[in-house]
């Protein structure tokens, strides 16, 4: 059964400029939801959830939120001030109900989970994934009903994605997210939202595991591909109808002309929804090279900043092969490829490449040559055509296979969104055909559709690949194996991301297990009075919680009165009575359970 509703959506219009983001979008979220929204780059995704926070307004419909509903956004760029500390951001998200104690306990818990080694840290001191971390720490901080989050993986390694799996499966809030990793989706949500003009109603919102919403979307357009060939049949028997001769029609009735009319208009729309490309035509080009060792490395090693980032690696790759590079943030995954294509120097090892090979490489940071070029000129240098598998190619073609519409042909490239900018920047690299093709994070800001696109080129490349990603789904579908570096100088193969999940989790698990000290023979005593007191506050406690479950018991006694049934006032007080009860002893229990866990650490050895 749903639970409450949390807000309602209805008939909702947002458009910027002459793009026209949804129409007539109608939604409802209830109590316990945990929906995954997705859709094509462009689709509205984000400003949906700005709308929902409150942030921004629709043009048109109604928004009506629950009395109380609490919400809290994480946006996809972290924004906080550069000099506060992590601790100072976090603490200022708490409720100000908490009492001192609990605030303590709560912000252990987030240095604990979070592995945030130093709290005093500076926000800008910090790199892009442990931003990410601050900032959902900021916003699972706040007590609320309803977190919507835009892109929560981004910048986050492995181990941090899988954490924030594990909490999103214990929360207790309802949740909204975006996200392309579909691994995370798969193992969040309870339900799936498709924002794309190709449905009817503008989304596609089906109940289950993405897995489950994938099924249901090829039914749905399967099942609109049929419906036009059936209204084709019925409209062309009516075309025929209205072209007889007006002596004959005047003898039908007006009804049947109108109703011819209205098919042909639903066709047309029709048409349009099932025509509508969402997917970019990705291709990439190898040379045919008879060579099978195409790169050999040997006992490479690198240090950075007196770090110690990987050492006695030794890689090597033939057409065909196809290597995942996953790791922890600032383990030099980036800094190996680097290596790998000269651009940087390594402590030791040699890196042998095949005579005159060719490397082409899409950068995680989407630089673009020229920031103030057209996007006619970065598609097209040359000139309005362009060359593509030894044939010509009109630029407004070449636009079109990667989304972009004529009228965008003469925007600057600085203009462009990220996804707009990966897009260019593949399209670049398919104009170059190479031996060995690497792609650092190339999930970030591409939409579903277009990766599901990627995959398929990657798959159909005969040169050798190097894939860095965090994304699970894209590397398993791809990859032969897997590098790991563990950001300690380790390294380590997996032959895929099930394996390396499991290996990862024992690692989250041992990280946030707390650190047990040998005390010193000094200490033995005041130890011993310590776990005396701990042991009588427990003891309170556990007589506070018996006394507060025994008054719930007379106070829901007499809710369930027949006498008090037709007394509101009396009812009302009642409730507010249980209500105070239960937060006492939702206290109560974690003070017992906080307390408890101080006598395990004093009693262990």
């Amino acid at each position: 059964m749903p639970g409450a509703v949390l807000f309602t959506a209805k008939d909702l219009h947002k458009s910027y400029s002459n793009l026209n983001l949804f129409k007539d979008l109608s939604l409802t979220i209830h109590q316990g939801e945990r929906v995954g929204l997705i859709g094509p780059n462009g689709s509205g995704k984000s400003t949906l959830l700005k709308i929902i926070s409150g942030i921004e307004t629709a043009d048109q419909g109604e928004l009506a939120i629950s009395t109380g509903i609490r919400i809290a956004y994480l946006p996809q760029i972290d924004a906080f001030e550069s000099q506060s500390s992590i601790e100072r951001i976090i603490l200022d998200r708490f409720p100000a109900h908490l009492e001192a104690w609990e605030i303590q306990k709560r912000l252990n818990d987030f240095q604990q989970d979070m592995q945030f080694e130093d709290m005093q840290r500076t926000f800008g001191e910090l790199s892009g994934g442990w931003r990410k971390r601050v900032a959902l720490a900021a916003v699972l901080a706040m007590d609320t009903d309803l977190v919507l989050l835009d892109e929560p993986t981004n910048h986050l390694d492995l181990g941090g994605i899988l954490w924030l799996e594990d909490y999103l499966q214990k929360a207790k809030f309802s949740y909204i997210l975006i996200s392309h990793d579909r691994f995370f989706l798969e193992n969040t949500c309870h339900s799936i939202m498709d924002l794309d003009p190709r449905y009817k109603q503008g989304y596609l919102k089906v109940n289950g595991t993405y897995s489950r919403f994938l099924k249901a979307r090829e039914e749905y357009l399967n099942n609109q591909a049929l419906e036009e060939v059936s209204l084709s049949n019925k409209v062309r028997r009516e075309i025929e109808w209205l072209r007889t001769s007006p002596k004959a029609r005047t003898t039908k009735a007006q009804y049947r002309i109108d109703k011819a009319h209205g098919l042909i208009s639903e066709l047309n729309e029709l048409k349009q929804r099932n025509n509508i490309q969402t997917e970019a035509g990705i291709s990439f080009d190898a040379n045919d090279r008879k060579s099978k060792k195409l790169l050999h490395g040997q006992n490479l090693r690198l240090s950075r900043g007196g770090k110690l980032l990987f050492k006695d690696l030794e890689l090597f790759l033939s057409p065909g092969m196809r290597l995942g590079i996953m790791g922890v943030n600032g383990s030099g995954k980036s800094s190996l490829v680097a290596a790998l294509k000269g651009d940087l120097q390594l402590d030791a090892g040699t890196i042998e490449l095949a005579q005159n090979i060719r490397i082409i490489s899409l950068d995680q940071t989407r630089h673009l040559a020229d920031e103030n070029a057209t996007l006619r000129r970065a598609l097209a240098p040359e000139g309005d055509t362009l060359i593509y598998q030894e044939n010509a190619v009109h630029v407004s073609a070449w636009a079109q296979r990667f989304l972009f519409q004529k009228d965008q042909l003469d925007l600057r490239v600085s203009q462009l969104s990220g996804g707009e900018r990966a897009r260019v920047l593949i399209a670049e690299m398919m104009r170059q055909p190479a031996e060995i093709l690497i792609l650092d994070e190339p999930t970030n800001d591409l939409d579903i559709p277009t990766l599901e696109v990627l995959e398929d080129s990657l798959r159909e490349f005969c040169g050798a690949q190097i894939l860095i990603t965090h994304d699970r789904y894209l590397i398993d579908q791809v990859c032969d194996q897997i590098l790991y570096l563990n950001g300690d100088g380790e390294i380590r193969f997996f032959a895929d991301t099930y394996q390396l999940s499991d290996f990862q989790r024992r690692i989250n698990l041992e990280q946030t297990q707390p650190v047990h000290v040998e005390k010193p023979a000094s200490e033995h005593k005041h130890r011993h009075q310590d776990l005396r007191s701990k042991r009588k506050a427990f003891s309170k406690i556990e007589r506070d919680i018996e006394k507060a479950e025994a008054l719930r018991v007379e106070i829901e006694s007499e809710l369930h009165d027949p006498q008090n049934a037709t007394d509101p006032a009396r009812l009302s007080s009642l409730s507010q009575k249980m209500e105070v009860l239960d937060k006492t002893l939702l206290n109560l229990m974690e003070r017992w359970e906080m307390v408890g866990n101080e006598i395990s650490e004093l009693e262990s050895p």
